[in-house]
């Protein structure tokens, strides 16, 4: 059986309040989908959640994930959201790629590129100079995907990442 055509998604910023909430929609999916493949990370998976306060974020989405400091790229297919990526500050000059996510039906159809290489580019248009970004080691759908962006291994990850062999802290300059 075929999936959808991935190439028929339509791939926009997020903006308007109905956006926002499809964009904080999936991106709590994005972490349920967590949870259930990796049970044995689902605590670490909460304290990430409070630590970045994730509710605070989503709550005050246009402050962090909108221009000229953010961006969110929401892919739609027939109407219906089917993928996200968020950008924030890092540090300047740097930004974070962050809850890169492509719903199941949508996987396997070159969605996750196409909406990795936007936010790239608009990660180029808000001046940043390189982007980077964590992930856990079993993200095989995520990882090499990174990679074959052009993300490197960063050289100096944060504190939490070097203590955690299980996440991945990859780099790209702009």
């Amino acid at each position: 059986m075929m999936g959808p055509d991935t190439h028929a998604a339509v791939i926009t910023p997020v903006r308007s309040d109905d956006d926002i909430a499809l964009a904080s929609q999936l991106a709590r999916a994005f972490f349920d989908y967590m949870r259930v493949a990796w049970p044995e990370r689902a605590g670490l998976i909460d304290d990430y959640l409070i630590a970045q306060d994730f509710e605070g974020q989503l709550a005050d989405f246009r402050n962090h994930f909108t221009p000229p400091h953010g961006e969110c790229l929401l892919a739609r297919l027939g109407g219906e959201g089917v993928g996200i990526v968020m950008l924030k500050p890092y540090a300047p000059e740097v930004c974070e790629l962050n809850r890169m996510y492509v719903t199941r039906a949508a996987r396997r159809h070159g969605l996750g590129r196409r909406l990795c290489e936007e936010l790239i580019s608009q990660a180029r248009a808000l001046g940043y100079r390189e982007i980077r970004l964590d992930a856990l080691n079993e993200r095989v759908d995520a990882v090499p995907l990174y990679r074959k962006l052009g993300f490197r291994p960063d050289p100096d990850p944060p504190a939490f990442t070097r203590r955690d062999p299980e996440i991945v802290s990859l780099r790209m300059t702009l």
